[in-house]
């Protein structure tokens, strides 16, 4: 047991050099990348603290909106590796298991129905009112997954997914419910937690945001091992000293954690939590230390690279970019439907 908990150092990741030389090229690509063109003269002029446009872009507005990028991307993809290893199911993902339908639920209730006891919150605590909604929401889904799938579909590899599909149907539901009866600003406010926006970027919630990231992955990186035995099964966990349930609460929280603060910020922006992990895992194997801290790198490039494209693909518009990952995550998930299947022998 000792030695599971005790887990050592994140392994050498190979290639690391090559990772971050890739990270740097997409951050400068996405910072130069908008309405407005911006160049080398440009940083230039902001690292000699000169007040000029692009300087004033960059600090502003783009680097604020890179670094959110990172941060929620990175937050996603550390949410889909955990989810997969906490479940025990290659095609577990925050969307599809309707966590952040869960924060958003809670949300769209808050805004709504409970508007009124939102609006009497003390001036101090209104900016506090989402996020911690949000959390409640993601968290509050998490447990009832859990409990939905232990009850009706104990075991099952596709019975977790169909539970998370048909608890999200519920969620977007009662979504769905609260848009009918919103007035015209908390419908707008609804629809940007629906299509998934980073417009809301700013250094204080990148900041927050950003050591939730790193917290997680400190509290993933204790049961890193814990979960390589958790894969084998759940008896076999225990067997070898892994307190199972005590492992899933800590990590269900940091899963919901990690959904509810994305969501809170920045709306509903799927399937970066599934292409993550498989892409960490094809270039790192199944090792649960390697694939964690690697799902979160994969995760913050993916929608980095997806969010520049939302910027500057309708110029001077912009395109939602939780629809836009939806675009090319959708096609990603009928090719692993289909590998699982050939993998069980052709049927489920």
């Amino acid at each position: 047991m000792d030695t599971l908990l005790k887990a050592p150092r994140w392994p050498a990741l190979p290639g690391w050099p090559i990772a971050v030389a890739l990270l740097a090229v997409a951050v400068v690509l996405a910072a130069n990348s908008g309405a407005i063109g911006l160049g080398l003269a440009d940083w230039q002029a902001l690292l000699n603290g000169e007040p000029t446009q692009g300087a004033m872009v960059l600090a502003q507005l783009r680097l604020p909106r890179v670094a959110f990028a990172l941060v929620v991307g990175a937050a996603l993809g550390l949410a889909g590796a955990l989810s997969q290893g906490v479940f025990r199911n290659p095609l577990a993902e925050p969307t599809l298991l309707g966590i952040p339908s869960g924060a958003i639920c809670a949300v769209a209730l808050m805004l709504t129905v409970l508007s009124a006891w939102a609006g009497g919150l003390p001036v101090a605590w209104r900016p506090f009112a989402v996020p911690a909604t949000a959390l409640v929401g993601a968290w509050a889904m998490c447990a009832l997954l859990q409990g939905v799938a232990r009850l009706l579909v104990p075991g099952a590899v596709a019975g977790l997914l169909l539970a998370g599909l048909a608890l999200n149907a519920l969620a977007m539901a009662v979504v769905g419910l609260c848009t009918y009866l919103a007035t015209d600003e908390q419908l707008r406010n609804l629809t940007f937690w629906q299509l998934g926006s980073l417009a809301l970027a700013s250094w204080p919630i990148v900041a927050v945001l950003g050591v939730a990231v790193v917290g997680a992955l400190a509290m993933s990186r204790r049961w890193g091992q814990a979960l390589n035995a958790l894969a084998l099964g759940e008896a076999v966990a225990a067997q070898v000293g892994v307190p199972v349930v005590r492992m899933r609460r800590v990590l269900v929280l940091a899963l919901a954690l990690l959904c509810g603060l994305a969501v809170a910020w920045c709306g509903l922006i799927g399937f970066v939590g599934l292409l993550a992990p498989h892409a960490a895992r094809g270039l790192v194997g199944a090792d649960a230390r390697r694939v964690l801290p690697v799902a979160a790198w994969f995760g913050a490039v993916l929608l980095l690279l997806a969010d520049t494209a939302a910027r500057t693909l309708v110029v001077p518009a912009e395109l939602p970019v939780g629809s836009l990952t939806a675009l090319f995550g959708a096609p990603v998930l009928f090719v692993l439907l289909k590998r699982a299947q050939r993998e069980m022998g052709g049927g489920w």
